[in-house]
């Protein structure tokens, strides 16, 4: 990569006995990227990112996270990031103001420092309006706002965020992730996410699949489901066997006609070839009644390289 490194990662591990719950990874990231870590619960997500949170001391590897080493620098690491966990640490007596002034104090800001603080961390989440409200009335969704303020009081370089929105219904989980996606670019700061949601992965610059300790591939989205090279068009025409003729000569493509008088074309974009196939297929004069394209899942991706499905 060509810019700063958030991450740099070689070789992390961490065994408790004779269990092996993260085995020799390797992470780069990109500062100022939403970078995701996908996969099912126990592959080793929340071991890892305690380890880069140094609050887990790794069996072997090493890593530097926002510029300092986990193992000989953790203050200045644990000084320039911000985390949230699974469980929310808010108190829900205590009005939304009062619970982040408290903990900005706790981070050694001064009362003044700590006010100016709690009052933009309530803009960034959109809570200003209720910063007299006691935490207990808020919705899910708001309350995870507040989480993730609370994490950004002191002004960190990073966020780790792990499997933020378990327990939140769809539209709050959306709304979640426009908010992050706002934060990211109006603070500037770097989003590491552990997940095992699948739409969620899609919401990020690049990730990382982990599984059974280890990562077993990485890069952006969009790159991992197209190198699967199983994107497909399904044509039905009005002559299936002069329609598939057509494609292997003039495209070079292997169409697989269907007991139903369907044309499977296999591809490597569908958005690209869609239309070449119905011109193409027109100017031979083929009626086209439909055609329906069809990209590979991450879920596509996650069972090729792990041989099951995340559920």
């Amino acid at each position: 990569m060509d810019g700063p490194l958030a991450i740099r990662a070689r070789g992390l591990s961490k065994s408790y006995g004779d269990r092996h719950a993260v085995r020799g990874v390797d992470l780069t990231v990109a500062s100022g990227e939403i970078f995701a870590f996908l996969g099912p619960n126990g592959a080793g997500k929340s071991t890892t990112i305690s380890i880069l949170c140094t609050l887990t001391r790794p069996t072997a590897g090493h890593a530097t996270v926002a510029g300092a080493d986990i193992l000989t620098e953790a203050h200045r690491v644990r000084a320039r990031i911000g985390v949230l966990f699974q469980h929310s640490a808010l108190l829900p007596e205590l009005s939304l103001s009062r619970n982040l002034y408290l903990r900005a104090r706790l981070h050694g800001l001064s009362r003044a420092r700590a006010r100016q603080r709690t009052a933009h961390a309530l803009h960034l989440a959109g809570l200003t309006d209720r910063h007299k409200t006691a935490v207990r009335t808020l919705s899910g969704g708001l309350r995870r706002r507040l989480d993730i303020a609370r994490a950004l009081l002191h002004a960190p370089r990073m966020l780790f965020l792990d499997e933020p929105t378990v327990g939140l219904d769809p539209p709050a989980r959306a709304e979640l992730w426009h908010h992050l996606h706002t934060l990211r670019t109006q603070e500037g700061i770097t989003v590491f996410v552990t997940t095992h949601y699948l739409d969620e992965a899609e919401h990020c610059d690049q990730l990382a699949i982990i599984d059974h300790g280890r990562i077993v591939t990485e890069g952006q989205p969009a790159q991992l489901k197209a190198a699967l090279g199983r994107a497909t068009i399904q044509l039905h025409t009005s002559d299936t066997t002069k329609a598939a003729l057509v494609l292997r000569e003039e495209h070079g493509l292997n169409p697989r006609p269907g007991p139903d008088g369907t044309l499977t074309v296999p591809v490597t974009d569908t958005a690209t070839w869609l239309p070449r196939l119905c011109a193409c297929l027109s100017a031979r004069g083929l009626q086209i009644h439909s055609a329906t394209a069809t990209a590979p899942t991450l879920n596509d991706v996650f069972f090729h390289h792990t041989g099951r499905r995340i559920t």
